[in-house]
């Protein structure tokens, strides 16, 4: 896990422990890489959540995405986006579908399904926490797995995919936060 501990963050309940065990956990099998990031959010889970949740329009915080169209669904569970990617990445296009949406547990999972990259079997996990000692904002947890590309090493892959992870969350915050400061004006 990178960034800060998750146990000092997330909020002490025992249902957050238990809601980053059930969704960060997921093994990694032969040939593929997993990283868990973290990320503070000085801004409410609903602000966050409105961001992350939807699909159809992940250009509103993650940096390295120029735009996206649904290619099925509705912006709902077995959706299919395409994401076109900014310049200076080796690709330019994604194709992903939506895995899960929960919103009440403020959980998203999507896959990487085509595109013309090298990240095979990516699956990743974002989920919204509350803080922990009673500071107000929300904490962000997203997980990966992928498969390592033939002729890259996994702490290659690790430190390329957490890259884009980090800049998408950091972007992700003050995003959210310039929001939720608006509302307090």
């Amino acid at each position: 896990m990178h960034g800060m501990a998750l146990s000092s963050v997330v909020a002490t309940s025992e249902a957050a422990r238990e809601a980053v065990g059930r969704h960060h956990s997921r093994r990694k099998g032969p040939g593929q890489c997993r990283s868990v990031n973290v990320q503070f959010v000085a801004a409410p889970v609903s602000v966050v959540w409105s961001l992350v949740r939807r699909f159809d329009r992940p250009q509103e915080y993650k940096q390295f995405v120029r735009g996206c169209a649904l290619r099925e669904g509705d912006g709902g569970v077995g959706s299919v986006r395409e994401v076109e990617v900014a310049s200076g990445l080796p690709a330019s296009s994604s194709t992903e579908r939506l895995d899960a949406l929960d919103d009440e547990r403020h959980v998203m999972s999507f896959s990487i399904v085509g595109g013309d990259h090298r990240l095979r079997n990516y699956r990743a996990t974002t989920s919204l926490h509350g803080a922990a000692d009673g500071k107000a904002g929300t904490v962000v947890v997203e997980s990966y797995v992928v498969d390592v590309p033939p002729g890259n090493t996994e702490e290659d892959t690790v430190a390329f995919v957490d890259t884009i992870v980090r800049c998408n969350l950091r972007s992700l915050a003050c995003v959210a936060e310039g929001i939720a400061g608006a509302g307090d004006r």
